[in-house]
């Protein structure tokens, strides 16, 4: 008896560390950020998780699919845009999986199928596109992406949230092309900014010519003040043009008070009206 007894120990044994090994088999863990795409005898019966779980040894099989945002470079894309203009376009392509199931059954590898996807459709919009829209309007062309994009991954299970052109590479010579139009517009601005000065400048100086016309005082005051910025400067001799227009006023005043030549030269003495002075 013992000794049957001593042979069924170890097959005891066997089986206690067999239905151990099966039971930590069927125990599952993922993560808060992870799906477990169950098939059971190659039949897809579901996602499970996060946390623990079980599943049948030996029949369900268990395929992990991380949900979290993935950041893909998309390479360099040589393309010619509609203007035939040759540019290298690089870009990031942001994307989730939303359905864990299609990403596994309907797709064999999303990452890589998604950025094949994001090339091609990264070439044929920079077809579409002119060079001053590719630069001016980057942001329509990130939205035309992205929505042509998740289309296409859709049915994957993929979600695409943001597409971004990062950088445009041009030719040299469009890059020399480009500078001198740059500097050209420049120029067109400032001649259009000296013309408008001008053109203020002169309607001022209308006006200010009518105001002359109009008082004639006023043009002998501007002698005056001209007279006061030449004296500034350091100059020994100043030879400064005096319009006869100036004495206008002594002469008009002259000739509003007509009086006697003598009076006017040999006035009255001041402390005795009676004498007077004759002339020599």
């Amino acid at each position: 008896m013992t000794e049957v007894i001593a042979a069924f120990i170890p097959c005891v044994g066997f089986l206690g560390i067999m239905v151990l090994f099966v039971l930590l088999s069927a125990v599952r863990i993922v993560q808060e950020y992870e799906r477990g795409v169950i098939f059971r005898l190659g039949r897809f019966v579901g996602a499970k998780g996060p946390g623990l779980f079980f599943i049948v040894p030996f029949i369900d099989q268990m395929r992990k699919v991380d949900l979290r945002t993935v950041t893909m470079d998309v390479p360099s894309q040589e393309a010619i845009s509609r203007d035939n203009v040759t540019l290298k376009v690089n870009a990031v392509v942001y994307f989730r999986v939303f359905d864990p199931g299609k990403s596994v059954i309907q797709v064999e590898d999303y990452r890589r199928a998604t950025s094949q996807i994001a090339q091609t459709t990264l070439r044929n919009v920079i077809g579409q596109c002119e060079l001053d829209d590719l630069l001016a309007h980057r942001e329509k062309v990130n939205e035309q992406l992205q929505q042509i994009i998740d289309e296409q991954t859709e049915p994957w299970g993929i979600k695409v949230s943001l597409v971004e052109v990062k950088d445009l590479e041009l030719p040299q010579t469009m890059q020399r092309a480009m500078a001198r139009q740059a500097e050209a517009e420049r120029e067109k601005r400032a001649k259009i900014i000296h013309a408008s000065g001008e053109f203020e400048a002169a309607k001022q100086l209308g006006e200010a010519a009518k105001i002359i016309g109009r008082e004639p005082a006023t043009l002998q005051l501007r002698y005056l003040q001209t007279l006061t910025e030449i004296a500034t400067e350091k100059n020994s001799t100043i030879i400064f043009p005096l319009p006869i227009d100036i004495f206008s006023t002594f002469l008009g005043h002259a000739k509003a008070n007509p009086s006697d030549d003598s009076e006017q030269a040999f006035p009255p003495h001041p402390q005795n009206p009676k004498i007077s002075y004759e002339k020599s």
